[in-house]
């Protein structure tokens, strides 16, 4: 069992009695202490600014290691991080469980201020797997046939899914998503941050109730067990 808590947009904190677990850390309110928050691993799904948010910060101040895809990664340790470099397809049996990174239909690039603009691989989801749990993280992402194939290769217990549209799914697409997944939970994230991105997450709840499928929608900060 692990718990997961809404940190706002894609960032989520994974913890069990051993480990603190940080996916995308982009924050909507600026911290500063970020020792406090005694992370162990930063899961870093692709290098827009949105989703790398504090990452490298907050490696840094909690010795905590970086996981990414390898071109995200590379940049991370230049930058004082440690790191564990993936690629998709790819697994890796840590400590608290297993990692492994998935499709995702997206960009990845870095804004390095002015007009310079660094190439940071493939955006990837994650499927995290930790005492028999298995939480799937898709990322940014456009819908896609193998998210079937995903969910038919693994027994996902949660999954935390875009819905805001324009630069990801929209609702529609992620009622799709679910259902390819079929996962035990949905969860909806990557919305209502920016203009471009507003979505209804009732919308998608009661679309995805009425095939079926459980949703909860998560209140920035609130908790719940896995």
């Amino acid at each position: 069992m692990f718990s997961i808590k809404y940190l706002g947009h894609s960032a989520f904190l994974v913890t069990n009695q051993n480990t603190r677990i940080i996916i995308d850390p982009f924050f909507l309110k600026p911290m500063k202490d970020f020792q406090k928050l005694a992370i162990d691993y930063v899961l870093l799904s692709h290098g827009h600014g949105d989703h790398v948010g504090s990452g490298i910060e907050i490696a840094k101040a909690c010795d905590a290691r970086m996981i990414a895809p390898l071109e995200l990664a590379t940049f991370c340790n230049k930058k004082g991080c440690k790191v564990h470099a993936m690629q998709i397809g790819g697994g890796y049996d840590f400590p608290f469980g297993r990692v492994k990174l998935t499709i995702a239909h997206h960009g990845s690039g870095y804004d390095l201020g002015g007009e310079s603009f660094a190439y940071m691989g493939n955006p990837c989801g994650f499927l995290i797997t930790i005492e028999g749990k298995t939480l799937y993280h898709a990322g940014d992402t456009g819908l896609f046939l193998d998210m079937k194939l995903i969910g038919e290769k693994n027994s996902i217990d949660a999954a935390l899914l875009p819905i805001g549209d324009n630069f990801t799914m929209g609702i529609d697409d992620a009622v799709d998503a679910i259902e390819f997944l079929k996962p035990k939970l949905a969860i909806p994230m990557h919305y209502n941050t920016f203009d471009f991105i507003e979505a209804n997450p009732q919308e998608f709840k009661d679309k995805a109730e009425a095939r079926g499928f459980k949703v909860t929608i998560m209140q920035i900060g609130e908790t719940i067990e896995i």
